[in-house]
């Protein structure tokens, strides 16, 4: 089984460059007008542009809004240092969600993308989430 991210933008122009500048990805292929494929995290993510309002299922009451919205289901983005990439991406448009917070694991920076996508920068510490088992024993 292999893993790929979709996001839906409104804009795709807009989201080649929040997360190309906010997140360093770079442009892979260019899939038709609407789809851009981003490259540099472990998966590939593709860039979906569907307007806002447009159905987002089978079910005509479900519809896409670009407001802040919680996805139980999002992307966390591993970088090397907190500090720096939480200012990389805010600089690109995103919003940081209250204070970065330090664990025994790292640091987690919850943040939303210019499309109201959540999504987190974590900076493992140590051997990372392993941490917590070591601590809980």
């Amino acid at each position: 089984m292999q893993t790929i991210a979709n996001i839906d933008v409104d804009d795709l122009q807009k989201g080649i460059e929040f997360y190309t500048r906010g997140l360093n990805l770079r442009i892979g292929r260019r899939l038709g007008g609407t789809i851009v494929e981003l490259l540099g995290a472990s998966i590939p993510i593709f860039l979906l542009e569907n307007a806002a309002g447009s159905s987002a299922t089978a079910f005509p009451t479900v519809s896409r809004n670009y407001q802040r919205h919680w996805t139980p289901v999002h992307l966390d983005f591993v970088v090397d240092e907190i500090g720096h990439a939480v200012a990389n991406a805010r600089a690109a448009g995103a919003k940081l969600e209250g204070e970065v917070e330090t664990h025994v694991w790292g640091g987690i920076a919850r943040m939303s993308d210019p499309f109201g996508h959540g999504f987190c920068l974590l900076e493992f510490r140590g051997e990372g989430y392993d941490e917590i088992a070591r601590n809980d024993s």
